[in-house]
């Protein structure tokens, strides 16, 4: 199941609980439980080296395929995801996403991701000018702008972020570019409206979801939010 377009679901609100906060012992059953009310799964893979921590591969994807129907979004953390994109797509994933920072062909690495069968997404850092993506913006179908320096769960939102999805969001509509604009990082109740009215409609969700006593209900106070 591929992440739906954003013609069709530009005006709606999409929750991606990272499973980076989820109970790894009970992994497979809060994923069941999000997916009533999430729109898509994001699996967080950090290689210890681009970033400073070290999470999960291609066997914890394959094993938690079953249970949702949802898109698995594979954020790919990695110094080099060239080796690793075929074995993240037959291991469940979707929606692949690169960071820009870490490939010297960017447009050959998207291709191939779409090749390999997968939704294309491209990631830039906080202190990364939108400039590292504007010449891929039509060969993607997300862009994820991180609001936090990528590595571990649970940080602040970075206010400049807001500035930087309403520009990304006006540089798409000028161009004529239908693409998901996506966030990571420090998302809650309190900043998701502004977040979302700056041009972003996916948003990525750890602490704020699996923190929560009740992570369904989180995830509809999310989307709740952004229509008070």
């Amino acid at each position: 199941m591929k992440l739906k377009p954003y013609a069709e679901c530009k005006d709606k609100v999409l929750i991606s609980p990272s499973i980076l906060s989820a109970d790894f012992a009970n992994l497979g059953e809060d994923i069941r439980k999000v997916s009533q009310d999430a729109d898509t799964i994001h699996v967080d893979v950090m290689d210890g080296v681009f970033v400073p921590n070290l999470t999960i591969g291609m066997p914890v994807v394959k094993a938690i395929r079953p249970y949702t129907d949802l898109p698995i979004d594979c954020h790919l953390m990695v110094h080099d995801p060239t080796p690793f994109i075929e074995g993240f797509a037959e291991a469940g994933a979707d929606l692949i996403t690169v960071h820009a920072e870490t490939c010297q062909h960017l447009h050959r690495v998207t291709q191939q991701i779409r090749q390999a069968g997968c939704d294309v997404g491209v990631v830039i850092n906080p202190a990364t000018s939108l400039s590292a993506v504007e010449e891929i913006l039509d060969e993607v179908d997300m862009i994820l702008l991180m609001s936090v320096n990528p590595g571990f769960g649970g940080q602040k939102y970075i206010e400049s972020t807001t500035d930087k999805i309403r520009r990304l969001r006006q540089m798409m509509i000028e161009r004529g570019i239908e693409a998901h604009i996506q966030v990571d990082g420090g998302i809650g109740t309190g900043n998701i409206k502004d977040v979302y009215e700056a041009g972003a409609n996916c948003f990525v969700a750890g602490s704020s979801v699996y923190g929560k006593p009740d992570p369904v209900q989180a995830i509809r106070d999310l989307k709740a939010a952004c229509e008070v």
